[in-house]
């Protein structure tokens, strides 16, 4: 009797870790392109990543976890359907979507962090946040986010009916389109002092951060040390990703498209 033995080859196939960074997709139901690009990112690209941090400014403007509409139900499904893929997604609060709430971001599987936060990226100690606190120049903004950010105001503003906090919301988009248009664009952009602040404040030499909508790699020296400040960019035009390996990092576009 013969005894055929058959010796089976082990094949390892190992995956490339990736860690996705996003911000100032300000999706709305108006712009079903954006939401698209979002959507086909979620379920395309994002089941292979490590983690997924969105940096604020998820929605174009967010004015309570009571506002459920369809929209923001397909916004949340998609959110959870990669959550449960067992992907961890982390948000940081931006200048729109500050009223977001515990309610909405577990609806989402979304993991609500501090508007300031250290990670371990690979082994490198980064700094993420959306940004708009940088922008110390626009004073009158720096006046709004101090309120915003408080404990009084969103409080108050969340006990408004909800047909009045849309109406603050749609008037506060108006003003702020307004205001950008009438200041210089350094105004606009951050305080390299508040920069260098927060990040020796922080222990870091790696910053990740939104809001600018000036998507860039900015390499600087800190305290001696070389430095990176990563600029995430807007989804107004493209869907902007930063991708990071524990081998590189890639700013990178996506076509926005038209629903089908």
């Amino acid at each position: 009797m013969l005894l055929a033995l058959f010796h089976a080859t082990q094949v390892v196939v190992t995956l490339q870790s990736v860690t996705y960074f996003i911000s100032d997709l300000h999706l709305s139901a108006d712009r079903p392109d954006i939401t698209a690009c979002f959507i086909r990112f979620l379920q395309d690209e994002a089941p292979a990543a490590d983690a997924l941090y969105i940096l604020g400014d998820l929605f174009e403007v967010w004015i309570g976890d009571d506002n459920i509409n369809p929209f923001t139900d397909r916004i949340a499904n998609a959110l959870r359907h990669l959550a449960n893929r067992g992907i961890p997604i982390w948000f940081i609060h931006g200048n729109r979507d500050f009223l977001l709430g515990k309610r909405y971001a577990k609806r989402s599987g979304m993991n609500l962090l501090p508007e300031n936060h250290v990670i371990d990226l690979y082994g490198t100690p980064t700094l993420i946040m959306h940004g708009d606190e940088l922008c110390t120049m626009d004073l009158a903004y720096q006046k709004f986010r101090r309120k915003a950010r408080g404990w009084w105001w969103p409080r108050m503003i969340k006990m408004l009916p909800l047909g009045v906090r849309k109406h603050i919301g749609e008037k506060g988009r108006q003003t702020s389109a307004n205001s950008k248009a009438q200041l210089e664009e350094n105004i606009m952009d951050v305080t390299p002092a508040e920069v260098e602040l927060v990040m020796e404040n922080a222990g870091v030499t790696r910053l990740i951060h939104g809001h600018t909508h000036r998507p860039a790699v900015h390499d600087f020296r800190l305290s001696g040390q070389n430095a990176q400040r990563i600029v995430l960019g807007d989804w107004y035009s493209q869907g902007s990703i930063l991708k990071v390996t524990p081998q590189k990092f890639m700013l990178t576009h996506r076509e926005l498209h038209a629903e089908q």
